[in-house]
């Protein structure tokens, strides 16, 4: 079974006036690679949170949001009264206290630096925030799973499409092969003997034998044919797969190797019947390399 690359999932959870939400999405890429978004009290979980990522996706760029709505009273500010007293009694003696042209704005003071303090129980609430997020990732990478896995079910269907039209094409190529290089041999020896009569030379039937000998084999394309139907097979039993490891990569370099061989067929073949074919291949070659970017 494979898995394609593109994915999403969400969960969220509220619990005594705290709400959570996580998000991820997956796109393509050749490697693992994540990008971690929480809030800034909580941006010490990044780490364990990407080692979470890491076990259960193996490939692709990763975009994980987290989000923490705090409305329980354990949430507020405690206030510094001695550093606020302090504060106003600087104020209280600057000129335009003095003068009774100051007005002081609560608002503002507050933004001094030192007056709010964080809640007592920060450790407590960065606990039981890990508890949730992590809780919330297990269920969003499940969801985000399934729905790889089904993405994953279209493109096999695509993929073993394509790879029927290539070993279709590719069999009438193997049917048609040995007629061409037999039919390129007669061609080439009425030349020879043409050329040898025009020019009123003599040659050994032997030394004739060989030259066409050699011409033929660089027209052979055996060798090519068999190389290919082996990454056809190859392709196939990949596809078979069911332990649900990553087979993205290795997928992207057998469509390479196919292609290979295919364009070497299209340049030593010089007929027609076996061009068209081959240009049928190498277009169903391309589309499995298309798709193969998309496979974990």
């Amino acid at each position: 079974m494979i898995r394609s690359m593109t994915g999403y999932g969400e969960a969220s959870h509220q619990d005594s006036g705290v709400s959570y939400f996580l998000e991820i999405r997956s796109l393509n890429s050749k490697y693992f690679k994540a990008v971690i978004r929480l809030p800034e009290e909580f941006q010490g979980l990044e780490a364990e949170i990407e080692t979470q990522l890491r076990h259960r996706l193996t490939r692709g760029s990763v975009f994980m949001t987290a989000r923490c709505t705090d409305v329980s009273e354990e949430a507020a500010y405690d206030i510094n009264e001695k550093a606020l007293a302090r504060y106003i009694e600087k104020i209280k003696q600057t000129p335009q206290a003095a003068s009774g042209e100051l007005k002081i704005d609560l608002g503002a003071l507050l933004t001094l630096p030192g007056v709010l303090q964080p809640p007592a129980n920060e450790e407590q609430r960065m606990e039981k925030a890990r508890k949730a997020f992590l809780s919330l990732l297990t269920k969003a990478c499940d969801r985000l799973m399934d729905m790889r896995d089904r993405e994953g079910q279209s493109l096999l269907q695509d993929l073993l499409l394509n790879r029927d039209v290539m070993a279709d094409r590719l069999s009438l190529i193997r049917e048609r092969a040995p007629a061409t290089v037999q039919e390129f041999e007669k061609r080439l020896r009425a030349r020879i003997d043409a050329l040898i009569t025009e020019a009123g030379l003599k040659l050994e039937p032997v030394e004739v034998v060989r030259e066409v000998a050699i011409a033929a084999e660089r027209t052979d394309i055996n060798e090519e044919i068999s190389r290919l139907t082996g990454h056809i097979e190859q392709f196939t039993q990949l596809l078979a797969r069911d332990e649900g490891q990553p087979i993205g990569r290795t997928l992207d370099f057998l469509s390479q190797e196919m292609l290979r061989e295919a364009n070497t067929i299209a340049s030593k073949c010089n007929d027609s019947e076996i061009s068209r074919a081959i240009v049928e291949v190498k277009g169903a070659i391309d589309r499995i390399k298309e798709q193969v970017q998309n496979v974990e």
